[in-house]
């Protein structure tokens, strides 16, 4: 998962981005990168780790110009962590592009054959977003007419991505001397939003990956980039939109719901918040439903993000609430961080259990997912040594049973606790007495009931359906060995800053 912004503005830009970034930091935490366009010079610097410590006071000043795009990452996928693969990309043909993408394309060895063989470019990284980057420049080389760069002719290169790519793609790249270009794939399975805000000079636009960064940067949202809709904004403050994809349907990515964008953001209209409550209430009426026998005490979030579920649902079984687990901050979010010993070593360090909460008591634990487990088994043992009589464990999503190959980074079903064992078999694996998963139909139910427009999502990872319909069995053993080892590994670069003088016309 990654995070991304782009901004055209009437002073420079430096600063909403990298404040943007940091609103943003839960979307991905292992690169950070901002690259400002001053006429036809692109300024720009990125490196491995948090936006706090990528960028100094000098490299801010570096980074001039009233327009930009930027992008926090973790890896995905088969990818390394390496500054190669941090973003943005730029290439400098047929214009000086770049580009930052959230998201993962599932036919990325066959677009790197074509790119080598058909249209003659070099890719330099194992990055889906490099190859992106290519074929998008290629569809505008063979489409512009002379050396002018029309908006139709972005539209055009962008129609041509959308017959080429398959998977999930947000997208913001900047055309050196031209303007702002945000599309999103067919299917819509990552979120992407635009906004606006006025000035005494005129009005600025900003896309972003969440609207809280539209909103806390004092943009007013306007709404969702659709599905195969891209939005070009020229440098003087022009907005042009087109639908650039022959099919297209909305099916969002309902783990976003779940647990990847912050509970104040809006995703094509629907109150992340909101629906994490809708999902303590259906959680709630299945534990009447089935684990009536359950003598539960008290209900305890595994912070931060089940909290509204946890609290919904207590008051729904007419239940105690209380905080048992007091998180440190300044510890990475442990399903975002690449490796699962580095994972094992932070459960602890992350969170520290409060030991009147747990004694004595029968306690529902609620969090909301299970995937490797890790997590869960070190939370649930924590719990039992702070004294509690037992421990139940409630997840607010259903089981986790299928790779995610759209750019979340659960890809090898070897890892995924739930793959290949029912309830009672993962509570066993994890220490708990009980295991209440919610079930996908009520998950889906609880989307919908804050926004009924919302008719279809991408919900692979639970019920193992790729609706991009090119996922097959060889492409998630190929997927697995390169998460093994025996897959390309990217080549490692410096960080790096450059300033790039490169014109969108003659």
């Amino acid at each position: 998962m990654c995070g991304i912004i782009g901004v055209v503005s009437s002073y420079p830009v430096n600063q909403l981005l990298y404040d943007g970034l940091q609103l943003l930091q839960h979307r991905g935490q292992d690169a950070a990168g901002i690259v400002t366009a001053e006429g036809s010079k692109f300024h720009m610097h990125k490196g491995m780790g948090m936006v706090r410590d990528v960028f100094r006071t000098r490299d801010m000043r570096n980074l001039v110009g009233n327009a930009g795009i930027a992008h926090v990452r973790y890896p995905t996928a088969g990818s390394a962590a390496s500054p190669a693969e941090a973003q943005p990309f730029y290439v400098n043909s047929p214009f000086g592009i770049v580009l930052g993408h959230n998201g993962n394309l599932t036919n990325t060895e066959a677009l790197q054959t074509e790119l080598y063989r058909e249209d003659l470019r070099h890719v330099n990284t194992g990055s889906d977003s490099e190859v992106l980057l290519n074929v998008f420049a290629h569809e505008l080389q063979r489409g512009v007419q002379g050396h002018r760069l029309t908006v139709d002719d972005v539209f055009t290169a962008v129609s041509g991505v959308h017959r080429r790519c398959r998977g999930a793609y947000a997208v913001v790249a900047m055309i050196a001397g031209f303007g702002l270009l945000a599309f999103r794939d067919p299917y819509g399975i990552r979120p992407l939003l635009f906004g606006a805000a006025t000035n005494e000079l005129g009005e600025d636009w900003m896309v972003a990956s969440e609207s809280v960064a539209l909103d806390a940067m004092g943009f007013k949202v306007q709404g969702d980039v659709a599905p195969g809709e891209a939005i070009l904004i020229t440098l003087d403050g022009q907005i042009h939109t087109r639908q650039c994809a022959e099919r297209f349907s909305l099916n969002p990515c309902i783990f976003e719901y779940v647990y990847f964008a912050r509970p104040d953001s809006v995703l094509d209209g629907t109150s992340v918040y909101e629906t994490r409550l809708r999902m303590g209430e259906f959680l709630a009426e299945k534990i009447k439903r089935q684990f009536a026998d359950l003598k539960i005490d008290v209900v305890i979030p595994i912070p931060d993000t089940s909290r509204p579920s946890a609290m919904q649902l207590a008051k729904r079984l007419n239940l105690s609430y209380r905080e048992g687990f007091i998180k440190n901050r300044y510890i990475g979010r442990t399903f975002i961080m690449p490796g699962q010993a580095s994972r094992q070593k932070s459960v602890r360090q992350k969170l520290n259990a409060m030991a009147m909460e747990f004694r004595g008591k029968n306690v529902l634990l609620v969090d909301d997912s299970i995937v490797r487990g890790t997590t869960s088994r070190e939370i649930i043992q924590m719990a039992r040594d702070s004294g509690a009589r037992a421990v139940y464990f409630a997840s607010a999503s259903p089981p986790v049973r299928y790779p995610n190959v759209y750019g979340i980074d659960m890809p090898t079903r070897q890892e995924l606790l739930a793959n290949g064992r029912d309830d009672e078999e993962i509570a066993r694996e994890i220490g708990a007495d009980a295991v209440i998963y919610q079930d996908l139909d009520d998950l889906i139910k609880a989307v919908q009931s804050v926004n009924p427009r919302l008719t279809h999502f991408d919900a692979s990872c639970f019920d193992g359906c790729y609706i991009t319909g090119d996922v097959t069995e060889d492409y998630l053993a190929s997927l697995e060995d390169q998460r093994n080892g025996i897959g390309p590994l990217a080549p490692s670069l410096p960080t790096r800053q450059m300033d790039l003088n490169l014109s969108a016309s003659a």
